[in-house]
Protein backbone atom coordinates (compact mmCIF):
# COMPACT_ATOMS: atom_id res chain seq x y z
CA UNK A 1 0.00 0.00 0.00
CA UNK A 2 1.41 3.65 -0.20
CA UNK A 3 -0.15 5.35 2.75
CA UNK A 4 0.33 8.87 2.69
CA UNK A 5 0.26 10.33 6.99
CA UNK A 6 -0.55 14.27 7.04
CA UNK A 7 0.51 16.09 10.09
CA UNK A 8 4.20 17.00 11.36
CA UNK A 9 4.56 16.50 14.60
CA UNK A 10 5.78 14.01 17.69
CA UNK A 11 2.25 12.45 17.14
CA UNK A 12 3.04 12.03 13.19
CA UNK A 13 6.26 10.43 13.37
CA UNK A 14 4.89 7.82 16.03
CA UNK A 15 1.85 6.82 13.60
CA UNK A 16 4.84 6.94 10.71
CA UNK A 17 7.28 4.90 12.75
CA UNK A 18 4.32 2.29 13.89
CA UNK A 19 3.50 2.44 9.91
CA UNK A 20 6.51 1.33 8.78
CA UNK A 21 6.57 -1.78 10.83
CA UNK A 22 3.65 -3.49 8.80
CA UNK A 23 4.30 -5.18 5.82
CA UNK A 24 1.31 -4.32 4.11
CA UNK A 25 3.28 -0.32 3.79
CA UNK A 26 5.06 -0.53 0.98
CA UNK A 27 5.52 3.36 0.32
CA UNK A 28 4.76 6.27 3.17
CA UNK A 29 4.85 10.19 2.70
CA UNK A 30 3.93 12.29 5.39
CA UNK A 31 3.35 16.47 4.72
CA UNK A 32 4.99 17.87 5.93
CA UNK A 33 6.63 15.93 8.26
CA UNK A 34 10.01 17.39 10.33
CA UNK A 35 14.00 16.28 10.54
CA UNK A 36 13.19 12.98 12.43
CA UNK A 37 10.49 11.75 9.84
CA UNK A 38 12.49 12.88 6.85
CA UNK A 39 15.12 9.88 8.61
CA UNK A 40 12.16 7.12 8.03
CA UNK A 41 9.34 8.04 5.02
CA UNK A 42 9.34 10.63 2.29
CA UNK A 43 8.03 14.23 3.10
CA UNK A 44 6.04 16.41 0.95
CA UNK A 45 4.96 19.89 0.75
CA UNK A 46 1.67 21.53 0.16
CA UNK A 47 -1.35 22.72 2.12
CA UNK A 48 -2.94 19.94 4.55
CA UNK A 49 -5.82 22.08 5.20
CA UNK A 50 -6.96 22.19 1.60
CA UNK A 51 -8.90 19.51 0.76
CA UNK A 52 -8.70 19.85 -3.08
CA UNK A 53 -4.87 19.92 -2.64
CA UNK A 54 -4.83 16.83 -0.39
CA UNK A 55 -6.92 14.72 -2.84
CA UNK A 56 -4.80 16.04 -5.73
CA UNK A 57 -1.53 14.77 -4.43
CA UNK A 58 -3.07 11.73 -3.09
CA UNK A 59 -4.29 10.66 -7.46
CA UNK A 60 -1.02 12.13 -8.25
CA UNK A 61 0.85 9.42 -5.84
CA UNK A 62 -1.25 6.78 -6.24
CA UNK A 63 -2.15 6.75 -2.65
CA UNK A 64 -4.15 4.53 -1.27
CA UNK A 65 -5.05 4.95 2.07
CA UNK A 66 -4.53 8.37 4.26
CA UNK A 67 -3.93 9.12 7.86
CA UNK A 68 -5.32 12.67 8.81
CA UNK A 69 -3.12 13.30 12.49
CA UNK A 70 -4.06 16.88 13.34
CA UNK A 71 -7.07 18.12 14.45
CA UNK A 72 -7.44 21.14 11.83
CA UNK A 73 -7.55 19.68 8.11
CA UNK A 74 -10.06 17.17 9.70
CA UNK A 75 -12.28 20.51 11.26
CA UNK A 76 -11.71 21.82 7.33
CA UNK A 77 -12.98 18.81 5.86
CA UNK A 78 -10.32 16.66 4.54
CA UNK A 79 -11.65 13.36 5.37
CA UNK A 80 -14.73 14.26 3.63
CA UNK A 81 -13.09 15.38 0.17
CA UNK A 82 -10.46 12.31 0.24
CA UNK A 83 -13.96 10.19 1.02
CA UNK A 84 -15.98 12.34 -1.85
CA UNK A 85 -13.14 10.89 -4.39
CA UNK A 86 -13.00 7.46 -3.17
CA UNK A 87 -9.51 7.36 -1.04
CA UNK A 88 -9.88 5.34 2.00
CA UNK A 89 -8.90 7.86 4.63
CA UNK A 90 -8.14 7.58 8.85
CA UNK A 91 -10.01 10.32 10.61
CA UNK A 92 -13.98 11.91 11.04
CA UNK A 93 -16.52 14.22 9.10
CA UNK A 94 -15.87 17.92 9.31
CA UNK A 95 -19.25 17.58 10.93
CA UNK A 96 -17.83 14.91 13.29
CA UNK A 97 -14.71 16.73 14.04
CA UNK A 98 -17.25 19.49 15.75
CA UNK A 99 -16.32 16.86 18.69
CA UNK A 100 -13.42 18.89 19.01
CA UNK A 101 -13.64 21.82 17.03
CA UNK A 102 -16.98 23.66 18.89
CA UNK A 103 -17.17 22.98 22.92
CA UNK A 104 -20.38 24.09 22.70
CA UNK A 105 -21.15 21.65 20.25
CA UNK A 106 -19.82 18.56 22.55
CA UNK A 107 -21.65 20.10 25.47
CA UNK A 108 -24.53 20.20 23.70
CA UNK A 109 -24.29 16.33 22.43
CA UNK A 110 -23.52 15.43 25.95
CA UNK A 111 -26.48 17.19 27.49
CA UNK A 112 -28.62 15.20 24.95
CA UNK A 113 -26.43 11.85 25.26
CA UNK A 114 -26.42 12.02 29.16
CA UNK A 115 -23.07 11.57 29.34
CA UNK A 116 -21.62 13.08 32.32
CA UNK A 117 -19.28 16.09 32.23
CA UNK A 118 -18.77 19.55 34.12
CA UNK A 119 -21.97 21.89 34.13
CA UNK A 120 -21.69 24.92 31.98
CA UNK A 121 -22.81 27.79 30.20
CA UNK A 122 -21.80 29.75 26.92
CA UNK A 123 -21.76 33.56 26.24
CA UNK A 124 -20.82 35.75 23.45
CA UNK A 125 -21.16 39.04 25.23
CA UNK A 126 -18.50 39.89 27.88
CA UNK A 127 -20.51 41.58 30.67
CA UNK A 128 -22.83 38.40 30.83
CA UNK A 129 -19.87 36.41 30.85
CA UNK A 130 -18.26 38.29 34.10
CA UNK A 131 -21.88 38.00 35.54
CA UNK A 132 -21.96 34.67 35.50
CA UNK A 133 -18.02 34.03 36.83
CA UNK A 134 -19.19 36.67 39.63
CA UNK A 135 -22.06 34.62 40.24
CA UNK A 136 -19.92 30.87 40.03
CA UNK A 137 -17.27 31.99 41.93
CA UNK A 138 -13.38 30.16 42.10
CA UNK A 139 -12.32 27.90 40.91
CA UNK A 140 -13.87 27.46 37.81
CA UNK A 141 -12.82 26.91 33.91
CA UNK A 142 -12.61 29.41 31.16
CA UNK A 143 -12.24 28.03 27.42
CA UNK A 144 -12.58 29.27 23.96
CA UNK A 145 -15.44 27.58 22.06
CA UNK A 146 -13.07 27.46 18.76
CA UNK A 147 -9.93 25.43 17.76
CA UNK A 148 -7.19 27.60 19.38
CA UNK A 149 -3.58 24.80 19.13
CA UNK A 150 -4.48 24.06 22.95
CA UNK A 151 -3.52 27.67 24.47
CA UNK A 152 -7.68 28.56 24.37
CA UNK A 153 -8.25 27.01 27.82
CA UNK A 154 -8.03 28.66 31.40
CA UNK A 155 -8.37 26.85 34.99
CA UNK A 156 -9.05 29.50 36.73
CA UNK A 157 -8.63 29.55 40.36
CA UNK A 158 -9.45 33.05 41.24
CA UNK A 159 -12.32 35.17 40.26
CA UNK A 160 -10.00 37.68 38.86
CA UNK A 161 -7.56 34.66 36.74
CA UNK A 162 -11.34 34.02 35.16
CA UNK A 163 -12.00 37.79 34.74
CA UNK A 164 -8.65 38.03 32.67
CA UNK A 165 -9.13 34.92 30.62
CA UNK A 166 -12.74 35.72 29.00
CA UNK A 167 -11.52 39.21 28.51
CA UNK A 168 -8.58 37.91 26.45
CA UNK A 169 -10.93 35.17 24.39
CA UNK A 170 -13.55 37.05 24.11
CA UNK A 171 -11.26 40.23 23.14
CA UNK A 172 -10.18 38.39 20.17
CA UNK A 173 -6.74 36.93 21.98
CA UNK A 174 -7.76 33.64 20.26
CA UNK A 175 -8.90 35.04 16.95
CA UNK A 176 -12.27 33.24 15.68
CA UNK A 177 -12.02 30.74 17.89
CA UNK A 178 -13.07 33.12 20.76
CA UNK A 179 -15.90 34.45 19.22
CA UNK A 180 -18.00 32.52 21.77
CA UNK A 181 -16.41 31.27 25.40
CA UNK A 182 -17.47 28.26 27.15
CA UNK A 183 -17.42 27.94 30.99
CA UNK A 184 -17.44 25.20 33.15
CA UNK A 185 -17.57 24.46 36.36
CA UNK A 186 -14.30 23.00 37.71
CA UNK A 187 -13.93 19.50 38.40
CA UNK A 188 -11.24 17.80 41.16
CA UNK A 189 -10.27 14.09 40.73
CA UNK A 190 -7.36 12.11 38.59
CA UNK A 191 -7.15 13.04 34.65
CA UNK A 192 -6.77 9.84 31.98
CA UNK A 193 -6.75 9.82 28.46
CA UNK A 194 -8.82 6.87 27.07
CA UNK A 195 -8.39 6.31 23.20
CA UNK A 196 -11.25 4.65 21.44
CA UNK A 197 -11.37 3.57 17.68
CA UNK A 198 -14.76 3.94 15.70
CA UNK A 199 -15.81 3.60 12.64
CA UNK A 200 -19.83 4.19 12.71
CA UNK A 201 -20.82 1.58 14.50
CA UNK A 202 -18.24 -0.41 16.59
CA UNK A 203 -15.98 1.54 19.00
CA UNK A 204 -12.60 -0.71 20.48
CA UNK A 205 -10.75 0.94 23.09
CA UNK A 206 -7.19 1.54 21.98
CA UNK A 207 -5.32 1.94 25.29
CA UNK A 208 -5.35 4.49 28.65
CA UNK A 209 -2.35 7.23 29.06
CA UNK A 210 -1.72 9.63 31.35
CA UNK A 211 -0.28 13.12 30.39
CA UNK A 212 1.48 15.74 32.18
CA UNK A 213 0.45 19.28 31.51
CA UNK A 214 1.78 21.58 33.37
CA UNK A 215 5.23 22.85 32.53
CA UNK A 216 6.91 22.11 35.90
CA UNK A 217 7.62 19.06 38.67
CA UNK A 218 4.81 17.97 40.84
CA UNK A 219 2.24 19.31 38.05
CA UNK A 220 3.10 22.82 38.71
CA UNK A 221 2.80 26.20 36.61
CA UNK A 222 1.25 26.81 33.12
CA UNK A 223 -0.82 24.66 31.52
CA UNK A 224 0.74 23.06 27.98
CA UNK A 225 0.51 20.60 25.07
CA UNK A 226 1.58 17.75 27.40
CA UNK A 227 5.37 17.34 28.64
CA UNK A 228 5.27 13.60 29.06
CA UNK A 229 3.36 10.86 29.46
CA UNK A 230 2.71 6.87 30.09
CA UNK A 231 0.65 3.76 29.04
CA UNK A 232 -1.28 1.95 30.10
CA UNK A 233 -2.92 4.21 33.14
CA UNK A 234 -2.85 1.92 36.47
CA UNK A 235 -6.38 4.49 37.19
CA UNK A 236 -7.95 2.95 34.35
CA UNK A 237 -9.13 0.01 35.80
CA UNK A 238 -11.60 -3.02 33.54
CA UNK A 239 -14.12 -1.29 35.52
CA UNK A 240 -13.63 2.37 34.95
CA UNK A 241 -12.88 1.42 31.62
CA UNK A 242 -17.06 -0.58 31.44
CA UNK A 243 -18.20 2.69 32.92
CA UNK A 244 -16.27 5.21 30.08
CA UNK A 245 -17.37 2.84 27.51
CA UNK A 246 -21.42 2.67 28.47
CA UNK A 247 -21.80 6.21 30.48
CA UNK A 248 -19.85 8.63 27.85
CA UNK A 249 -18.34 7.33 24.72
CA UNK A 250 -21.23 4.98 23.47
CA UNK A 251 -23.97 7.26 23.93
CA UNK A 252 -21.73 9.73 22.39
CA UNK A 253 -21.66 7.86 19.09
CA UNK A 254 -24.83 7.11 19.32
CA UNK A 255 -26.14 10.69 19.43
CA UNK A 256 -23.19 11.24 16.09
CA UNK A 257 -25.30 8.91 14.39
CA UNK A 258 -28.57 10.04 14.90
CA UNK A 259 -27.47 13.42 13.75
CA UNK A 260 -26.88 11.82 10.83
CA UNK A 261 -22.87 12.32 11.87
CA UNK A 262 -21.52 8.96 12.18
CA UNK A 263 -18.15 8.98 13.53
CA UNK A 264 -15.13 6.98 12.09
CA UNK A 265 -11.47 7.65 13.40
CA UNK A 266 -10.01 7.97 16.71
CA UNK A 267 -11.31 9.77 19.71
CA UNK A 268 -9.69 11.15 22.57
CA UNK A 269 -11.87 10.93 25.78
CA UNK A 270 -10.46 12.97 28.38
CA UNK A 271 -11.39 12.26 31.79
CA UNK A 272 -11.50 13.26 35.49
CA UNK A 273 -11.62 10.90 37.74
CA UNK A 274 -13.15 11.17 41.16
CA UNK A 275 -13.82 8.10 43.71
CA UNK A 276 -13.79 6.14 41.22
CA UNK A 277 -16.58 7.49 38.33
CA UNK A 278 -15.81 9.31 35.33
CA UNK A 279 -16.51 12.52 33.92
CA UNK A 280 -15.89 13.78 30.63
CA UNK A 281 -13.39 16.92 30.37
CA UNK A 282 -13.09 16.97 26.36
CA UNK A 283 -13.27 14.64 23.67
CA UNK A 284 -10.41 15.17 21.06
CA UNK A 285 -10.95 14.00 17.26
CA UNK A 286 -7.39 12.53 17.17
CA UNK A 287 -4.61 10.99 19.09
CA UNK A 288 -3.14 12.53 22.03
CA UNK A 289 -0.09 14.31 21.68
CA UNK A 290 2.65 13.07 23.60
CA UNK A 291 -0.16 10.27 24.68
CA UNK A 292 0.00 8.93 20.85
CA UNK A 293 3.94 8.79 20.86
CA UNK A 294 3.63 5.89 24.07
CA UNK A 295 0.64 4.27 22.15
CA UNK A 296 2.50 3.87 19.34
CA UNK A 297 5.50 3.00 21.24
CA UNK A 298 2.97 -0.08 22.44
CA UNK A 299 1.15 -1.12 19.49
CA UNK A 300 3.58 -1.18 16.75
CA UNK A 301 2.86 -3.07 13.46
CA UNK A 302 -0.67 -3.50 14.32
CA UNK A 303 -1.43 0.18 14.39
CA UNK A 304 -2.27 -0.12 10.97
CA UNK A 305 -4.33 -3.16 10.62
CA UNK A 306 -6.59 -1.18 13.52
CA UNK A 307 -6.56 2.29 11.34
CA UNK A 308 -7.47 0.85 8.25
CA UNK A 309 -10.20 -1.36 9.73
CA UNK A 310 -11.91 2.03 11.40
CA UNK A 311 -11.90 3.35 8.01
CA UNK A 312 -13.27 0.35 6.04
CA UNK A 313 -15.83 -0.47 8.54
CA UNK A 314 -14.84 -3.56 9.94
CA UNK A 315 -13.87 -3.03 13.16
CA UNK A 316 -16.19 -5.76 14.79
CA UNK A 317 -13.47 -8.30 13.59
CA UNK A 318 -10.76 -6.88 15.47
CA UNK A 319 -9.03 -6.93 18.39
CA UNK A 320 -5.59 -5.49 20.18
CA UNK A 321 -2.79 -7.61 21.09
CA UNK A 322 -1.91 -5.71 23.94
CA UNK A 323 1.53 -7.53 25.28
CA UNK A 324 2.65 -7.05 29.07
CA UNK A 325 4.62 -3.93 28.75
CA UNK A 326 4.41 -0.16 29.78
CA UNK A 327 5.71 2.84 27.68
CA UNK A 328 6.72 6.14 28.48
CA UNK A 329 7.65 9.31 26.84
CA UNK A 330 9.24 12.28 28.21
CA UNK A 331 8.78 16.14 26.23
CA UNK A 332 11.98 17.82 25.76
CA UNK A 333 10.97 21.72 24.76
CA UNK A 334 12.18 24.84 24.76
CA UNK A 335 13.42 27.00 27.67
CA UNK A 336 11.01 29.81 27.72
CA UNK A 337 7.92 27.17 26.69
CA UNK A 338 4.95 27.24 26.95
CA UNK A 339 5.83 31.55 26.85
CA UNK A 340 8.00 32.79 24.36
CA UNK A 341 10.89 30.79 23.52
CA UNK A 342 13.82 30.75 21.28
CA UNK A 343 13.90 29.28 17.84
CA UNK A 344 16.77 27.72 15.70
CA UNK A 345 18.77 26.60 18.07
CA UNK A 346 21.17 23.82 17.26
CA UNK A 347 20.26 20.39 18.66
CA UNK A 348 23.33 17.64 19.03
CA UNK A 349 23.60 14.01 20.04
CA UNK A 350 20.87 12.56 18.28
CA UNK A 351 22.66 10.36 15.73
CA UNK A 352 24.11 7.77 19.19
CA UNK A 353 20.62 7.53 20.26
CA UNK A 354 19.18 4.01 19.99
CA UNK A 355 16.31 3.58 17.77
CA UNK A 356 14.62 0.35 18.24
CA UNK A 357 11.13 -1.50 18.90
CA UNK A 358 12.04 -0.30 22.60
CA UNK A 359 13.29 2.97 22.41
CA UNK A 360 12.85 5.71 20.10
CA UNK A 361 13.15 9.38 19.76
CA UNK A 362 10.38 11.21 17.76
CA UNK A 363 10.50 14.67 16.35
CA UNK A 364 7.81 17.30 16.95
CA UNK A 365 9.06 20.66 16.38
CA UNK A 366 12.80 19.90 14.43
CA UNK A 367 13.70 21.02 10.79
CA UNK A 368 17.45 20.58 9.15
CA UNK A 369 19.46 23.34 8.33
CA UNK A 370 22.73 23.13 6.79
CA UNK A 371 23.23 19.55 7.94
CA UNK A 372 22.11 19.97 11.55
CA UNK A 373 18.64 19.50 13.25
CA UNK A 374 17.39 22.57 14.97
CA UNK A 375 14.38 23.73 17.17
CA UNK A 376 11.45 25.22 15.47
CA UNK A 377 8.34 24.71 17.73
CA UNK A 378 7.69 25.04 22.06
CA UNK A 379 7.81 21.09 22.41
CA UNK A 380 10.98 19.50 20.07
CA UNK A 381 11.60 15.94 20.98
CA UNK A 382 9.36 13.09 22.90
CA UNK A 383 12.65 10.44 24.50
CA UNK A 384 9.80 7.47 24.12
CA UNK A 385 10.93 4.34 25.35
CA UNK A 386 9.34 0.61 26.31
CA UNK A 387 9.76 -1.48 29.22
CA UNK A 388 8.54 -4.74 31.30
CA UNK A 389 7.99 -2.22 34.04
CA UNK A 390 7.20 1.53 33.75
CA UNK A 391 10.16 1.77 36.02
CA UNK A 392 12.42 0.43 33.20
CA UNK A 393 10.55 2.42 30.12
CA UNK A 394 11.19 5.40 32.50
CA UNK A 395 15.04 4.57 32.75
CA UNK A 396 15.24 4.38 28.91
CA UNK A 397 13.00 7.44 28.33
CA UNK A 398 15.44 9.37 30.73
CA UNK A 399 18.73 8.05 29.35
CA UNK A 400 17.59 9.12 25.74
CA UNK A 401 16.55 12.43 27.10
CA UNK A 402 20.19 13.28 29.16
CA UNK A 403 22.32 11.88 25.89
CA UNK A 404 20.70 15.44 24.12
CA UNK A 405 23.24 18.22 23.53
CA UNK A 406 20.64 20.95 23.67
CA UNK A 407 21.83 23.93 26.32
CA UNK A 408 18.65 25.88 25.68
CA UNK A 409 15.94 22.65 26.14
CA UNK A 410 14.70 21.57 29.44
CA UNK A 411 12.24 18.28 30.72
CA UNK A 412 10.12 17.45 33.61
CA UNK A 413 11.90 14.76 35.71
CA UNK A 414 9.33 13.28 37.37
CA UNK A 415 7.01 11.99 34.59
CA UNK A 416 4.93 8.92 35.90
CA UNK A 417 5.38 10.08 39.23
CA UNK A 418 1.71 9.72 40.01
CA UNK A 419 2.19 5.74 39.10
CA UNK A 420 5.35 5.61 40.28
CA UNK A 421 4.55 7.21 43.84
CA UNK A 422 6.92 9.85 43.80
CA UNK A 423 6.24 13.45 43.97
Amino acid sequence: MNILVLGGGGREHALAWAILQNPKCDRLIVAPGNAGIEQIAECASFDICDGGAVVEFAEAESIDFVVVGPEAPLAAGVADRLAEAGIPVFGPSKEAARLEASKRFTKEVCDAAGAPTAGWARFDDLELAKAYIREQGAPIVVKADGLAAGKGVIVAMTEEEALAGVEDILGGAFGAAGAEVVIEEFMEGEEASFFVLCDGETVLPVGAAQDHKRVGEGDTGPNTGGMGAYSPAPIMTPELVEATLEQIVKPTMAEMARRGAPYRGVLYVGLMIKDGKPRLVEYNVRFGDPECQALMMRLGAQALDLLLAAAEGRLAERHVNWAEDHAMTVVLAAEGYPGSYEKGTVIGGLDDLPETSWEMMFHAGTTEVDGKVTATGGRVLNATARGRTLEEARDRAYAMAEAVDWPQGFFRRDIGWRALGKG
